[in-house]
């Protein structure tokens, strides 16, 4: 089971701290460091100092880091040209020495785009299943030859698909819970189906979902990683776990039932129990980036008692 620290700077947090938490996922063994691709903070918090872009801060990452993966869970087809994300993902790709990963989703956050002039569409499944066409099209080309897309979003015309990025292909990362479009399209580009904060009863359906649609377009379902993001929240005792879930605002009861939180023996019971519905992945939400001794605590005394 691989374990991956999740991060959400929207609500809070300058480049600084997101390096000393990547950094730190580095250092304790974890395999991955992933932030959301948000400009607007959610809830009451201050969200101070403000947004920080998602591939701008993992091209840092990518130079001051040397083995944890870097990626996006889940950028947004609105946010982005896919020429543009095409050419900032292979930069970074090759920034990293090949480490990156790109979630790719439609978006959710109309507020955010009216924030910042971003236009949002009623309907964006479209744009995003040309924006994987696209993306995928210019990596695939052969150097020397060029890249054309007519679609109904996009057009592209004679292009170079210049820079390559260094791992071919780039895992791509499909997430969502639509009952059948998403499925099919993880089914036709993904290296990993996503499922992010679901009820944990709804967990095997989805992946069940994403198996099925696998099958139906001839592929293996098992040449898909299947991960779970569910916010972490682990004390070494009851007292500190209720700290830790005043600290990011949720009700201890609440934390448990419905992400990865308690104490270590909590956290790891409830990691194994998703991995029996077949995840190899498990994405920690961390919305306390101060808290460093937080990951210390998961990465000693939960780590290394999952289920590999």
């Amino acid at each position: 089971m691989q374990l991956r620290i999740f991060t959400e700077p929207q609500q809070g947090a300058s480049y600084d701290d997101l390096l000393a938490v990547a950094q730190a996922t580095e250092r304790l063994g974890f395999d991955a460091f992933f932030r959301s691709d948000h400009y607007l903070k959610m809830g009451s918090v201050s969200g101070l100092p403000g947004p920080t872009d998602a591939w701008t801060t993992l091209a840092g990452l990518a130079r001051e880091t040397s083995r944890i993966r870097l990626g996006t869970l889940v950028s947004s087809a609105t946010f982005r040209h896919p020429g543009v994300l095409a050419i900032q993902v292979a930069q970074v790709d090759q920034m990293s020495g090949g480490r990156v990963e790109l979630g790719l989703g439609a978006g959710w956050f109309a507020q955010e785009h009216a924030a910042y002039g971003i236009p949002f569409p009623e309907k964006r499944f479209g744009l995003l299943e040309e924006q994987f066409d696209v993306i995928t099209g210019l990596w695939n080309t052969p150097a020397g030859s060029t890249f054309d897309y007519a679609g109904s979003h996009y057009t592209v015309s004679d292009s170079p698909g210049l820079p390559k990025p260094v791992q071919q292909p780039v895992p791509l990362i499909v997430g969502g819970n639509g009952p059948r479009r998403t499925p099919a399209l993880a089914a036709k580009f993904a290296a990993e189906y996503n499922s992010s904060f679901p009820a944990k009863s709804d967990i095997a359906d989805r992946f069940g979902a994403v198996r099925k649609a696998c099958e139906d377009a001839g592929r293996d379902p098992d040449s898909l990683v299947y991960s779970v993001a569910l916010v972490a929240c682990v004390g070494a005792d009851e007292a500190e776990f209720a700290r830790r879930a005043a600290a990011i605002g949720r009700e201890p009861a609440e934390v448990r039932e419905n992400g990865l939180a308690g104490t270590p023996q909590e956290v790891v019971d409830g990691i194994n129990a998703v991995r029996e519905l077949g995840a190899g992945r498990v994405y920690l939400q961390i919305l306390d980036l101060a808290d460093l001794d937080h990951l210390e605590l998961i990465a000693a005394e939960v780590a290394p008692h999952v289920a590999g």
